[in-house]
């Protein structure tokens, strides 16, 4: 059944970073959320004042908030598919991650409207309401409808990485546990005389784990707002494609810009021998930012720094300070390393050290140190150090 549906939106070979098949992928998503939620929220809402349980008729509204949500899913992919303008150079893309967001504040606003009616139902001393069958087998199809649209959801989130399609998810398995927990307690309230108002209880309960799903779900969609690292295979296979070029013989500074899925861009900076044919080396940039587009549907730009690779001073004395600022922290690397001739009391070491988010060192007690490991290395030794941050997450 899930794969029937997925498969009428989505066919083999599609490419899932395409706009149109992320639109009807979010259709889809909107659409199934739309009719089930509607229908699961009449039947529990009817339900719930016959019997005057305040968990059930809260489950209900909890089905009408997650409809809502399903549609701005679908405005949310809408949007994100429409093309890149004046205002907006690199598209609208972010706006899938935007409507995730705006799920998971909508699914910790119900949990609050939810912790507050069971506390005032406590405070009051409600008595515990009285369940028909009818309300079991709602409540037992509810949980089973809303687990199948969880596995829905998630497969199609998986399948063309959304975060938007994930929340829903999320969101999904989320209302199954809460009606299974309220299910529960019509069960044994029903049956048993336990001398107190369970519904109101479990209802509280329920509330809390939707208020803790909701900030969770929040905190995942602005991490990538704010921006992530990027994956770290995603890494790997850019500087292992870049480095598949012979003339390339190092590379650092790379950085990942996510504007939305498929719509990636990044930049690295290359060392090349100072001495190569120029035209040659651009005609290998301009190959491999082509292959690396081609490969992983982000748009490449190389910076190419030339270096004196075949001096062999210069790379003893490279060795050296690579070897002392590891000894500070193994995290630590450097590049563009470049040396003056060396005078008879100076001698200047010009380099980059990248530093990532894990050294807690300032940049000035790095510098105090890395020059006095030059110092003991030779005298004359001199460093005029940039300090650049790890913009990869490693």
């Amino acid at each position: 059944m899930t794969d029937f549906i997925i498969g009428l939106f989505l066919k083999d070979g599609d490419d899932v970073e395409s706009k149109a098949v992320r639109n009807k992928c979010g259709g889809a998503c909107g659409a199934v959320g739309i009719i089930c939620n509607l229908l699961l929220c009449s039947v529990k809402l009817v339900t719930g004042i016959l019997s005057s349980s305040i968990s059930i008729i809260a489950d209900g509204l909890n089905n009408l908030s997650d409809m809502g949500s399903s549609v701005i899913t679908m405005i949310g992919f809408k949007m994100a598919g429409k093309p890149a303008d004046s205002d907006h150079p690199f598209g609208h893309g972010r706006m899938e991650y935007m409507s995730a967001f705006v799920v998971a504040m909508a699914i910790i606003l119900v949990g609050f409207e939810l912790l507050i009616s069971s506390a005032k139902s406590l405070i009051n001393g409600d008595a515990a309401p009285t369940y028909p069958i009818s309300a079991i087998i709602v409540l037992l199809c509810s949980a089973l409808l809303k687990a199948w649209m969880f596995v829905f959801n998630r497969k199609l989130s998986k399948k063309i990485g959304s975060e938007a399609i994930a929340a829903t998810a999320q969101d999904s398995i989320n209302d199954s546990v809460a009606t299974g927990a309220i299910l529960l307690s019509v069960l044994i309230t029903k049956f048993f005389d336990i001398g107190f108002n369970l519904d109101a209880v479990m209802a509280a309960g329920v509330a809390v784990f939707i208020i803790y799903s909701g900030f969770s779900t929040a905190k995942q969609t602005l991490d990538s707002i704010l921006g992530t690292p990027p994956d770290r295979e995603l890494i790997k296979g850019i500087e292992e494609t870049v480095m598949s070029f012979e003339d390339f013989i190092g590379v650092h500074d790379l950085i990942v810009h996510n504007y939305g899925p498929g719509r990636q861009f990044a930049s690295i900076h290359v060392e090349v021998p100072q001495d190569i044919d120029i035209v040659k080396c651009h005609e290998h940039i301009d190959l491999c930012e082509k292959l690396v587009g081609e490969k992983f549907n982000i748009s490449l730009v190389i910076h190419m720094d030339p270096i004196d690779s075949n001096n062999e001073t210069v790379s003893a004395a490279k060795a050296a300070i690579t070897e002392g600022i590891k000894l500070i922290d193994d995290n630590l690397s450097l590049h563009d390393f470049r040396m003056t001739p060396a005078g008879e009391s100076r001698t200047n070491l010009i380099f980059d050290v990248v530093v990532p988010s894990s050294v807690k060192l300032s940049n000035s007690e790095l510098n105090e140190k890395i020059c006095k490991i030059a110092r003991l290395i030779n005298p004359t030794y001199c460093c005029v150090i940039t300090f650049d941050n790890d913009f990869s997450g490693r």
